[in-house]
Order: C-alpha cells, then structure tokens, then sequence
C-alpha cells in the first residue's frame, strides 16, 4: 500500500469560511424541521438527549479534527481508515459512504420539492411533476460543482447563512414564552429516564451526520491543516448550539400535544409567534436548507471516489478531473444514479424500497466514525503526536463508543443489511486489486 499525494490539479478555493458552511450545511438538512415533533413525547428529556448527542458529535468533531492536522489527504474519513488499515477497510467505507451520499442526495432532493408545496403545490403535488423538478436541480447543482470549487462554495456560504435564519428566529423568538411546564417529564417516560434518553440519542444523531464533510475535499482546502480543524470543531458547536435552541423555542410555543401530532413544527411555532405569513418564511428556509445542503454533498459526493481511484481502489474515471479542477464524471455518474433513485421513488410500488435504501445508505455514514475513531490512536504516533495527552484519548474513545452505539440505535436489521450492502462491494475490490496481484 501507498499514500497518494493530493492531485496538483486540484485548486485550493475553499477557505474557512465556505469549509465551516460545508460542515454546518451538509448537516443541516430537511430532518430538523420535522425533530421537535419527534421529540416531543419525551418532554424534558428531550433536551437531555440533545445534549448527549451534542457531546458525542464534539468528540467526533475533534477526532476528526486532529486527524485532519496530522494527515490532511482528500477523501476524510476514507483516507484516514486507508493509512491505518489497509486498502480493503478503506475500500469499504469509500464504497459504502460514496453510496450513501448519492442516495442521501436523491432523498434531499425530492425533500426540496415537498417543501415548495405553499408556493407551487400544482406541481408539487403532481408525481411526474414533483419527480421532474427534483431531477432538474440535483443537475442543476451538479452542474454549478461541475464548474468549480468556487463557485460551489459560494453557494455553500449563502445557503448556510440563510437556512440558519428561521431556525434562529423560531429558537431565540420562543425563549420569550419559555415556562418550565412545557418540559414536564411524562409519566412514563420518566419511569425509565436512561431509556428514553438513549432513544432521544437515537433520534438525534441522525441530525449530527456530515460533521465531517470538511476533511473530504481536503485537496481543495486552503492551509488544511489548519482550516478543517478549526471549520470541523466550530462548525458542530455552532450546529449543536443551533438545534438545542431551536427545539427550546419550538417547545416553548407549541403545546406538547399539538406538537406531537403536527408535521410541521416549526412553521406551527412561528404562526404561533408572528402570524400566517411566517410560516411561509419557515417553508422557504426548510427548501433552502435543503437546497443548500444538496450542494454541499454534491461537492462530497465527487471527491471520495476521486480519491479511491487515485489509489487504485475505484475505477479509473472516477479519478479524471477537469480544467476546473474538479471530478466532474464522478459527479456526473452519482448525479445518474440519484437521479434513478427519484424516478423509482415515483414508481408505482416501490416507495418502500426507496425509504429502505435511504435508512441503509445512512448506517454506510456511521461505519467510518468507528474506523475513524480507532484510527486516531495508531496514527496519532505514526505522526510522532504520542504527547497527545489523556484528555485527547479520552475523547477519541468515547467518540469511538458513540460511533458503536449510534450503529447500535440504527437496528440490527439494518445493521445486517449495512453488512450486506460493504459486502456488494467486494466483488469491485477484487477486480481493482488483480492487476496488482498478478504482477506480484
């Protein structure tokens, strides 16, 4: 096995700021929108699984921040598991995480178009209609990464700044009605706390996945070694920070059994608060959540495999980038294979079979949180960093505990499929390696 040196084609246009929106962004998605009427059963406990959740993803955070110090390679968490364990291990999670953002991406996109059903709910609610308009901007998005870094970026920024703004707004305007009564523990919840904030945990975690999306285009990433451990850690607090306040607010304003039963909390809450025409302004911020965060994985969704090819491990189109610098075909064959996932989706019967890919595809995003975790202790002093202090492994191990329960709180099923799906890919590894073999 052989490390690979960052392409020279690649340009480094991302900075901290657009890499901190690419944390912030790419986790932020359509799923927060919809939290707070999840958790509402759970009462106050509700906020203690938050800040659980908050907890172990600032120790995933800082994982994969000095990792990124100590080995700033394009591909994040793939090249990390690649140098510590071997190409098979790194094959697995480039191939399972690469399959997870392209069918995490088709799921972002047909949750855009739901959102726009209070401005455009002809089309919206047209099956051929809505399918169209998800496919036309997943292109329209490969399309602008197609172009550059750069102006991928620039986009990131925006989206980022402006799908913060009703989350804040509900959060920071809900504190004003704040009474501790609305945090009441239910009876039976409280019967078992422990319980109820693991499964809190369970539901929660999902929102933190993307905390390590800065470390992937690492080759485009000025001064990496500095900027993606800075954007990784400060953009999962300033997340955490926002999720935890945004559910207080929503809490606060909307009663627990209306919350319970409503699908659009956030919108709820800011009628409540403002009157009917917010929550068309909550509608347009969950599109543009969505809209930003399709761009953000977008952007990934190229570079992983770009960096499995230049090792060998993924075909060799995969690895082509172009003038612009980026890996415009890899983005090209994953925007195919999300847009065959949305015309499933509106198929006739087969709804089912995409919310499961989607739920499987989302376990391939917490396997390299594992490797990742354990990771840190082998390369930490292959780095000549065994100075790291008690402290810094303390975190890194619980990192690696909240990686195994989150895989865990995801089911066994799914668990047994995830397995099933990292195997499919054997097949491809044996077929990139037998060149090597056979000149060995």
């Amino acid at each position: 096995m052989t490390d690979r040196a960052a392409s020279p084609r690649l340009r480094r246009d991302i900075g901290f700021l657009t890499a901190m929106a690419l944390v912030m962004g790419n986790m932020i998605g359509s799923g927060v929108f919809l939290l707070p009427s999840s958790l509402a059963p759970f009462g106050g406990l509700a906020i203690a699984g938050w800040l659980v959740s908050a907890g172990g993803s600032l120790c995933l955070a800082f994982v994969f921040a000095r990792l990124a110090a100590m080995y700033p390679a394009t591909g994040g968490p793939y090249a990390y598991t690649r140098k510590t364990f071997g190409d098979l291990c790194g094959f697995l999670v480039a191939w399972g995480y690469w399959i997870s953002a392209w069918s995490t991406n088709s799921a972002i996109a047909v949750a855009f178009v739901g959102y726009l059903d209070p401005f455009i709910p002809g089309v919206v609610r047209s099956p051929i209609l809505a399918a169209l308009l998800a496919i036309a901007t997943m292109w329209l998005v490969t399309i602008v990464n197609t172009r550059g870094v750069k102006g991928a970026g620039r986009v990131q920024v925006v989206t980022t700044t402006l799908k913060l703004l009703p989350l804040v707004l509900v959060g920071v305007g809900g504190l004003a009605f704040l009474d501790r009564s609305d945090f009441a523990i239910p009876p039976a919840a409280a019967s078992s706390a422990a319980t109820q904030v693991v499964a809190v945990v369970t539901l929660t975690l999902w929102a933190f996945l993307g905390l390590e999306c800065a470390t992937i285009p690492a080759g485009n990433v000025r001064d990496p070694e500095r900027t993606i451990p800075r954007a990784t850690l400060v953009g999962t607090a300033i997340t955490a920070l926002v999720y935890i306040v945004s559910t207080v607010g929503v809490m606060s304003v909307v009663p627990a059994a209306t919350l319970q039963q409503t699908t659009a909390p956030f919108a709820d809450a800011a009628r409540a608060m403002f009157g009917d025409s917010a929550a068309y302004l909550v509608a347009a911020g969950a599109a543009i959540s969505c809209f930003g965060a399709l761009n953000g994985w977008v952007l990934v969704v190229g570079q992983l495999p770009m960096a499995a090819a230049a090792d060998g491990l993924f075909p060799a189109a995969f690895g082509r980038i172009s003038d612009r610098g980026t890996p415009t075909l890899a983005m090209l064959i994953s925007c195919a294979l999300s847009t065959a996932l949305i015309a499933m989706n509106y198929s006739a019967g087969l709804v089912k079979l995409f919310t499961f890919i989607i739920l499987l595809a989302t376990l391939s995003t917490l396997v390299p949180y594992v490797f990742c975790s354990a990771a840190w202790f082998v390369l930490r002093g292959a780095s000549g960093a065994r100075r790291a202090g008690a402290g810094a492994a303390i975190v890194a191990a619980l990192a690696f505990v909240y990686g195994i329960v989150a895989i865990v709180g995801a089911g066994w099923e799914t668990f047994y499929w995830g397995v099933a799906l990292l195997a499919a890919g054997l097949p491809l590894y044996w077929f990139m390696r037998r060149p090597v073999g056979a000149a060995a």
